[in-house]
């Protein structure tokens, strides 16, 4: 049943009750009061009737005084007659004597008169000489002079009594109607502060103190709804400020693998939308090898004891795009210690797996490099130990020419090495000097010449006029001219020709020295990785030696050390250009 009809329904069976109840109470008091009148007017016309007896009584004694008995009873049949016809309240008259015998009674001859009588009143007759008793009159009353009073009395009690009713009826039915309308605007009140639209007034004034305690009852509500969606709302930013502010992925999953919440890391790292996300099951997400890659281990999560869980959470690694991601599941607590579901924490770890192949790759690539070197020198070192008699001298001295040259390679690989390891570390202060920078560029261009003129590739060196002098640390701007040159000469086809230029740059605060190769160049897709530490472009790293560590020295030099810039632009089988910007002015306490 709808709550308003059972409300309004039981507000009405109260109001027919009371309704019931005052009609009950009219009627009795109606019944009581014409009883009481009906039983005063009776007695009233009984005391009547008793006078007429009397009277009746004392006629009949005087009229029959010294009458002889055979003619008493003629003068009372005349006096009788005359009685009852001019006095309708009689129905009869009869005469007893002292010894109770009837002397004369009326019904023999007004038989139809005796019928109405409903009041039987007798008197008895005295004797006028000395007040004994001679006999007794008995008359009947018809009640025809009280009826009409009776009735008229009764109807004007009744008339009085149904106006009263139909005043109490009318009143009841107001009633019921204003309390029907004041109720039904508290209830219609109520109705909506029941679902939640606090600060609700009614108006009434009729039930004023009802009303007024009722919009102060709204008003609190009101208020205290507000503060609460405040406090709610901010301790909701808080959480939503510090989940999104979490570097690493957040995905919080219901008791029903539903998910509830998450943060841009996390939807960034899946490469998923928040809209297509969230209240999907966390199981039916896709890795980028088309797999369920969260499905087995949700369920080794759910096989597993929370008491056990929660002190070693899940760990797996899955692949999204290009993203390797560390994925870590652990039980999610009320207050109360129940459980409520799993919280899914992502880190990316995409970096630190690149970082730890090319650290395998440099570890492969620089066991080879060593070996190769090092077992070049034991042989030919041993080969003239134990039978260096036998050779001439120009194989001897081609021998220990090429001890020489190993020798060199041996030495940059590990001063590449210890330089990677000394300039990494986070205290390292370079100490810088003002130095003539093209100068130091010529001494590496004739060092290095032997190599060009090896692979008959021609080095050129330009440079603009008064070039002022840098202030630089000479021995790690060295290992950087020396590396530049050493790439372009590597990366170079015999006969051709590298461009060194130096200059001032435009806003004359820095100077720039490029060095340019018509070599095999870069593949587009590798140039903003060739800086990192281990990198070596694939499609040459099988056929050009090296550890992976020159780039990036070149770039923790300039940049870091220097504060400087270290450009490179480059197109396939076109060549590349490594453009170093270096300031003219640092801070003094660097300077020697």
């Amino acid at each position: 049943m709808n709550k308003k009809l059972f409300h309004l329904t039981k507000q009405t069976k109260y109001i027919l009750f009371e309704f019931l109840l005052g009609s009950l109470i009219i009627i009795a008091i109606a019944f009581v009061t014409i009883s009481n009148i009906q039983s005063k007017m009776d007695k009233t016309y009984s005391d009547f009737a008793q006078i007429m007896a009397g009277m009746l009584a004392a006629e009949s004694s005087e009229i029959t005084r010294n009458i002889p008995p055979e003619e008493k009873k003629q003068i009372l049949k005349r006096h009788v007659a005359s009685i009852l016809k001019d006095n309708n309240d009689v129905s009869y008259i009869e005469f007893k004597d002292d010894k109770n015998n009837i002397i004369y009674s009326s019904k023999i001859d007004f038989p139809i008169l005796e019928e109405n009588a409903f009041l039987n009143i007798s008197s008895p007759v005295f004797l006028s000489s000395d007040n004994k008793i001679a006999g007794s009159v008995t008359i009947g009353m018809t009640g025809n002079g009280i009826k009409p009073v009776s009735s008229a009395t009764k109807k004007s009690l009744f008339g009085i009594f149904l106006i009263t009713w139909a005043t109490f009826t009318i009143i009841l039915l107001f009633n019921m109607f204003f309390i029907q309308r004041e109720f039904k605007k508290i209830y219609q009140g109520v109705k909506q502060i029941s679902t939640g639209k606090f600060g609700v007034k009614i108006e009434s004034e009729n039930l004023a103190e009802l009303t007024d305690a009722f919009n102060d009852m709204s008003n609190v509500l009101s208020r205290y709804e507000e503060q609460n969606i405040e406090q709610l709302t901010l301790e909701r930013n808080k959480l939503e400020a510090v989940l999104m502010s979490i570097i690493n992925g957040v995905i919080v999953c219901d008791n029903f693998d539903n998910v509830v919440l998450t943060n841009s890391a996390s939807l960034k790292m899946l490469d998923v939308e928040e809209s297509n996300f969230i209240n999907t099951k966390i199981q039916d997400y896709i890795d980028s090898h088309g797999q369920k890659c969260f499905l087995e281990k949700i369920e080794e999560f759910k096989d597993t004891p929370l008491n056990i869980i929660e002190n070693k959470p899940i760990e797996f690694n899955i692949e999204a795009g290009k993203r390797t991601i560390k994925a870590m599941i652990s039980p999610m607590f009320s207050k109360m210690q129940d459980y409520v579901g799993y919280i899914i924490v992502l880190i990316d770890i995409t970096r630190e797996t690149e970082v730890n192949k090319l650290k395998n790759t440099f570890i492969s690539n620089v066991s080879h490099e060593l070996r190769t070197p090092v077992t070049v020198l034991r042989t030919y070192i041993d080969t003239l130990c134990n039978n260096g008699d036998d050779f001439d001298e120009e194989t001897k001295k081609e021998f220990l020419n090429t001890i020489d040259i190993e020798a060199k390679r041996l030495h940059s690989m590990v001063n590449d090495i210890l330089d990677f390891s000394r300039l990494e570390a986070g205290n390292v202060k370079l100490q810088k000097e003002i130095s003539d920078l093209a100068r130091l560029i010529e001494q590496n261009i004739n060092s290095i010449k032997i190599l060009a003129d090896e692979k008959k590739i021609n080095i050129s060196f330009s440079k603009e006029a008064n070039i002022p002098d840098v202030p630089i640390n000479v021995e790690s701007m060295d290992r950087v001219i020396r590396n530049l040159l050493s790439n372009a000469i590597k990366y170079s086809d015999e006969g051709k020709n590298i461009n060194v230029v130096l200059k001032l740059s435009e806003d004359t605060k820095h100077v720039e020295f490029s060095v340019k190769d018509n070599g095999i160049g870069i593949p587009k897709e590798h140039l903003d990785k060739i800086f990192d530490r281990f990198y070596r472009v694939e499609n040459a790293t099988h056929t050009i030696k090296g550890t992976g560590l020159g780039l990036h020295l070149v770039k923790i030099t300039v940049e870091e050390h220097h504060h400087g810039k270290v450009l490179v632009s480059s197109r396939e089988n076109e060549g590349s250009t490594f453009t170093v910007i270096l300031p003219l002015e640092v801070d003094e306490s660097e300077l020697v």
